[in-house]
């Protein structure tokens, strides 16, 4: 793989990333309505399960090359179907105020991406686009898997870090706030659906 190569996919990899997608949606709902602190079993779930997907990419991808579009078909619905559960449940959430309230588990989290239909494609895009025609190993798949859950990671560090430079403004405005987050998950099912 050349540099040039290598790099399209780091450009492909940030705007990704970056991007709004159910897990740095949920985190940085999560951080403007409990916190950094309360949040981070669900941030660790998130990241734990942006690996263990990636990882899965990268031996699906290798494995089950041919069988893999009829898994992605069956996990496009049902990442649609939990995208619109967290939607309504984002729209309809009030910043925290107990203690009691809270629940944001690291399950939440891990769950949220074994269903997050972006994140796989996002693995299976960037291995059939920019590795496989380089690299045929599963070593270099799981490298490049490791790659994206990274930046996948990062990408989501910076959105709670955008999460709490707001919260006090998101106090003030969360109704506001929470109906653009559920437009833009919305926004994220239809891109699935229309795929």
């Amino acid at each position: 793989m050349s540099i040039y190569i290598f790099y399209n996919f780091v450009i492909y990899c940030v705007i990704n990333a970056f991007t709004p997608g159910p897990g740095n949606i949920l985190a940085m709902n999560t951080v403007l309505s409990h916190g950094v602190k309360k949040g981070r079993p669900l941030f660790l779930g998130i990241f734990l399960g942006y690996y263990v997907v990636q990882l899965s990419c990268a031996i699906l991808m290798y494995a089950l090359n041919t069988t893999l579009p009829g898994l992605m078909e069956i996990l496009k619905y049902i990442g649609a179907a939990y995208i619109l559960w967290l939607t309504f449940h984002i729209v309809i959430s009030k910043p925290s105020q107990s203690q009691d309230q809270v629940n944001v588990s690291l399950m939440k989290g891990f769950v949220l991406q074994l269903v997050n239909v972006k994140i796989y494609l996002f693995g299976i895009s960037a291995l059939t686009v920019y590795v496989v025609q380089y690299y045929q190993s599963l070593p270099m798949f799981i490298i490049f898997e490791l790659l994206i859950a990274t930046f996948g990671t990062v990408a989501t560090l910076s959105w709670i870090w955008i999460g709490n430079a707001i919260q006090k403004f998101y106090i003030q405005h969360y109704r506001l706030i929470n109906i653009v987050l559920g437009l833009t998950l919305l926004e994220c099912v239809y891109s699935i659906l229309k795929t």
